[in-house]
């Protein structure tokens, strides 16, 4: 929904941890020096095994760092200054299901810093920034998070093969803020 309204989310969201660690969560449109940074956390993640090479996930990150558009828009989760997890806003994700957008793509929370909720206050983020875009409802797939996502609102409404395995396509409806 480019043109949509902007967000709180276009600006930094800061919270403590229950550590007291501050914890603030910016786009790669306000840090592009983080692009290149969640682009390789994703491909380490999510598509090195295919077979896809780094460097054009790169610069497809640092491009739409550097737009600064609406969507694709990534977010980074800092904890005390230190970039610790990713999740994105994109318009089309599961190539099976191209009728649906956008999307809930790439959540990533770096090993050391998993358990702590991170991976729910990306997702929040993503959610909140595509509400304020007037975006009524947001689709994610995984074979490896359902419980995850459920826990945090999203409803599994079927199982889709991609690459030759199932994946569990959810859905979550957004209220407009």
């Amino acid at each position: 929904m480019a043109g949509g309204k902007r967000g709180a989310i276009d600006r930094p969201v800061g919270f403590m941890e229950p550590t007291g660690m501050p914890l603030v969560i910016v786009s790669t449109a306000e840090r592009a020096d983080l692009a290149a940074l969640t682009a390789r956390w994703q491909w380490e993640a999510f598509v090195r095994d295919a077979g896809r090479p780094l460097e054009p996930m790169i610069a497809r990150a640092e491009a739409a760092a550097a737009a600064a558009a609406w969507m694709p828009r990534s977010f980074v989760l800092l904890s005390d200054g230190e970039p610790v997890g990713t999740a994105s806003l994109t318009a089309h994700d599961l190539e099976e299901r191209p009728d649906l957008t956008p999307w809930l793509a790439s959540v990533y929370v770096v090993p050391q810093a998993r358990g702590q909720g991170h991976a729910a206050r990306l997702v929040r983020a993503v959610e909140q920034h595509a509400a304020a875009g007037s975006v009524a409802t947001l689709w994610l797939y995984t074979n490896t998070a359902e419980r995850i996502y459920q826990r945090i609102g999203w409803r599994t409404v079927e199982s889709v093969q991609h690459d030759g395995y199932p994946v569990a396509l959810m859905r979550r409806d957004l209220s407009p803020e």
